[in-house]
């Protein structure tokens, strides 16, 4: 069977598999399309706006498809074929499930942000933690999503425009697009950079093929298997891998930017769409890049010796160079660029609601926006300047912590409405033994303890949080609140007249 058959496969999964499994969650959170949503009853003319279904999705792709689905699966594809299984399993089993209740619940919950959701089914305990989390994680994506733009485009532009230039430009792009009203520039923009990412997606996929690339063509994927560990390092497949691919099968930053999206649907069963359609076609993004990777360096210690000249980055500039020449190669440069920029500026709207959201501060007031936007940005700017790969370390493991915490939580109001949770459940257990391990064997990051016995604590830890969840059971049934009158919302506005 040619190697491609395995890339239209893995294709052909992803899209088959949103028709089929997306329609089995979403019978799981039963939806009420004639349910009015807070786009109408709390519209604010800032956060709170009715916006086209197709508007909504685009801008939910490129909010959550940050520069996570093209770099973690470049780093990914270190370890082979494997990579792309995690891509497909994670992405419908974990990350669409995970985006679809994240976005669900917030908008069951007037459109609040993700702390406050997992509040509302967990407990006020896991509220305060995921407050902070949620901050710090949204502070790391919009510093990384600075730096990794910033370098790809001082390589492409004259010595003058260098990387301090262009963070200055790409800062003072997300100042005003946090600021501002969510149809002013976010919702003008975005449908555009949606065609210049679909013009990199086809373009490298049809580029491999045309200039007759054998797919997955790695000598020790023959003799090895398609599901061995191919790193050059022999860094350990779980929960490494798990980790390093983030955003293209399971991300928690996704939890913080659905929120933005309930505040603008129009009716329930666009939820479908937005919030699970939008994580299966980030894994389309993931699943091409790393394909790519796989494919036009032909070893894994090929694939590393470009990384080590420039990281991720520099693979998908000579990657996109050399398949689609000088024009097509800096439009799918372009299409990359445009992933982290069009995730870092809702990172930073996205901690400006939170903030708002336990602080009760209108932002109808240009004032109040100013008076939270200012502080985080100034922080941003300091972070700036610390080493990319340090911070990306820091992002990959908060991401896929708080996207443990909120499938416990999704979990937990499954319970209340008498729905099977394991569906939601077995992800959830399954990233504590990840998360868990990973902080404990990881050296630089977490604890360097021998993979043995982190492992062991990882399992434990899962073992420990399942028990303690099917205990929780009857508290979650009598304590869950399904729903929030508009008046319990601190910030609420009265509806539009």
């Amino acid at each position: 069977m040619p190697p491609l058959f395995y890339f239209f496969l893995a294709l052909a999964a992803l899209i088959g598999g949103y028709f089929v499994y997306s329609k089995v969650i979403e019978k799981v959170f039963r939806p009420d399309f004639n349910r009015p949503t807070p786009a109408s009853t709390l519209a604010d003319g800032m956060d709170y706006i009715r916006l086209p279904t197709w508007k909504v999705f685009l801008i939910q792709l490129l909010n959550i498809a940050g520069v996570g689905p093209v770099f973690g699966p470049i780093m990914g594809a270190l370890y082979g074929p494997a990579a792309l299984f995690w891509i497909v399993i994670g992405s419908l089993v974990a990350g669409a499930v995970h985006d679809y209740f994240s976005g669900m619940m917030s908008l069951r919950y007037a459109g609040q942000s993700i702390p406050d959701v997992v509040g509302f089914t967990l407990g006020k305990g896991f509220k305060q933690f995921m407050r902070g989390f949620s901050l710090v994680l949204l502070l790391l994506v919009g510093v990384t999503f600075v730096a990794a733009p910033a370098n790809m485009l001082s390589a492409l532009t004259p010595d003058w425009m260098n990387l301090r230039f262009w963070i200055a430009i790409i800062f003072i792009y997300y100042f005003l697009a946090t600021i501002l009203p969510i149809d002013v520039i976010i919702a003008r923009l975005y449908p555009l950079f949606a065609v210049v990412l679909i013009v990199m997606a086809v373009g490298v996929t049809a580029g491999l093929i045309a200039h007759g690339y054998s797919f997955y063509n790695w000598e020790s994927i023959r003799t090895e298997g398609i599901f061995a560990n191919l790193h050059p390092k022999g860094l350990p497949l779980w929960p490494l891998m798990f980790i390093t691919i983030a955003c293209g099968a399971l991300s928690g930053f996704h939890a913080t930017q659905s929120p933005l999206m309930s505040r603008c649907l129009v009716n329930e069963r666009d939820g479908r769409l937005v919030f699970y359609g939008a994580m299966i076609a980030e894994g389309v993004i993931a699943l091409i890049w790393a394909t790519a990777a796989m494919t036009f360096c032909d070893s894994p210690e090929a694939l590393a010796g470009l990384m080590s000249k420039g990281g991720a980055g520099n693979v998908v500039n000579t990657v996109s160079l050399s398949l689609l020449g000088a024009v097509g190669g800096v439009l799918a440069i372009l299409g990359v660029v445009v992933l982290p920029i069009t995730s870092g500026d809702t990172a930073f709207r996205a901690a400006r609601l939170i903030v708002a959201d336990f602080s009760g501060l209108s932002q109808k007031k240009v004032r109040n926006r100013l008076l939270i936007a200012i502080p985080f940005f100034a922080v941003g700017v300091f972070l700036s300047q610390i080493d990319f790969a340090v911070i990306w370390r820091y992002f990959s493991w908060s991401n896929q912590t708080l996207a443990t915490v909120v499938l416990w939580a999704a979990a937990a109001y499954v319970v209340r409405r008498g729905s099977n949770h394991w569906l939601v459940t077995v992800p959830a257990v399954f990233m504590t033994a990840t998360c868990v391990c990973f902080i404990f064997v990881e050296p630089e990051l977490g604890f360097g303890i021998p993979f043995n016995v982190s492992a062991v604590i990882g399992i434990a830890a899962a073992l420990a949080s399942l028990a303690w969840f099917l205990a929780s059971v009857r508290k979650f049934r009598e304590k869950i609140i399904l729903e929030i009158p508009v008046a319990e919302v601190p910030h609420a506005q009265a509806p539009a007249a």
